[in-house]
């Protein structure tokens, strides 16, 4: 006798309900955003201004941002691993007037400036290292901290005084230096048309992403700012991944100082001050570009290029000045809406 086995058949799986229109235009809103603000306002000055479509205002454009760009890219960093450098700004300006005093009082080269500088903005960061990894103080208030020490310790060092070139010094003799020439094309010179500050600017921006992006240093970074007590765990040493942050950040922060010591040629003591403000602004506009809530290199130019669309349009514009840093400030709050209220309402 033969029996027959009832096989059941499997009901379909149930399909997911379709994405609806409206998240799908939210996600892309969040994702891709920010970049078509970007495009957009490009858009906008290049078509109702002649100028700004020229070459050598676009140039110009980058020249400007450059500055503000590399010091994001160390706030870039720092936020990597959790935490915020607010002495960036100052740390520029320890630059500014370290490779003036190198030059103009102690009347050295270019090259000894440069490396001069480039040291003072490790130390800076390793002071901050100390004060963060090794004292325990909270990222933000010990660079606070630093930023005031180092703002001090720029006046004391120049008698609080800009240093130019013929200057008659502490103890009434003249300064016997001036900026080099080869230190001035830092960012007055030009390689095949391009500012070299510019190709600073891009060479970091790109050496940046590599770290980050394509690096075991760089995943521990970020693995280290989403759970520093997992990564503990893990065996990492986080102290010393959080030292390294800072470090490079005072490291970049010191390039950005070169390249404004060779703008103004002279040892400005007001020079870095507004750079701060700047920097941590690209930085954390950075962290809405392609919805990704979290700091990343590429966001970071594009927040700078973005300031600097906005500031060279709203200047051939005839905007005052004040006018400027109000729409900068909407779109710091705009980027901030992307990364912090929208992309928690995101819908994978």
């Amino acid at each position: 006798m033969t029996t027959t086995q009832s096989t059941e058949v499997p009901t379909k799986a149930a399909l997911p309900p379709a994405t609806s229109t409206a998240v799908r235009v939210q996600n892309a809103v969040i994702k891709y955003g920010f970049i078509f603000v970007t495009v957009a306002l490009f858009a906008y000055f290049a078509l109702s201004e002649g100028s700004f479509r020229e070459s050598a205002t676009l140039l110009d454009t980058l020249r400007y941002v450059s500055v503000a760009a590399i010091l994001g890219l160390g706030v870039t960093l720092t936020m990597a691993v959790g935490g915020m450098d607010m002495s960036v700004g100052a740390v520029a300006g320890l630059g500014v007037s370290v490779a003036a005093q190198t030059m103009v009082v102690f009347n050295q080269v270019g090259t000894v400036a440069i490396i001069a500088v480039l040291a003072a903005g490790a130390l800076a960061g390793l002071l901050n290292a100390l004060l963060i990894v090794v004292l325990k103080i909270p990222d933000m208030l010990a660079t606070l901290g630093t930023m005031f020490v180092i703002q001090g310790s720029k006046l004391i060092l120049v008698d609080g005084q800009s240093i130019t070139p013929g200057m008659t010094t502490s103890d009434g003799s003249t300064a016997p230096g001036r900026f080099t020439e080869g230190f001035l094309r830092i960012d007055r010179g030009a390689l095949f048309g391009i500012p070299v500050s510019v190709l600073i600017f891009g060479a970091l921006t790109v050496a940046a992403w590599v770290f980050l992006a394509r690096t075991r240093w760089g995943r521990v970074l970020y693995a280290i700012g989403a759970n520093p007590e997992a990564s503990r765990l893990a065996g990492i040493r986080v102290g010393a991944y959080r030292a390294l942050a800072y470090v490079l950040s005072g490291v970049l922060a010191s390039v950005g100082g070169l390249i404004l010591a060779s703008r103004i040629g002279q040892g400005d003591v007001s020079a870095g001050t507004s750079q701060l403000l700047e920097a941590v602004a690209v930085a954390l506009v950075g962290t809405s570009v392609l919805g990704r809530g979290r700091p990343n290199v590429w966001g970071t130019a594009l927040g700078a290029v973005l300031i600097g669309i906005i500031t060279t349009g709203l200047t051939i514009k005839g905007l005052p000045y004040c006018t400027q840093d109000v729409v900068e400030g909407a779109v710091l709050i705009l980027a901030l809406v992307f990364s912090f209220t929208l992309s928690k309402r995101r819908t994978a």
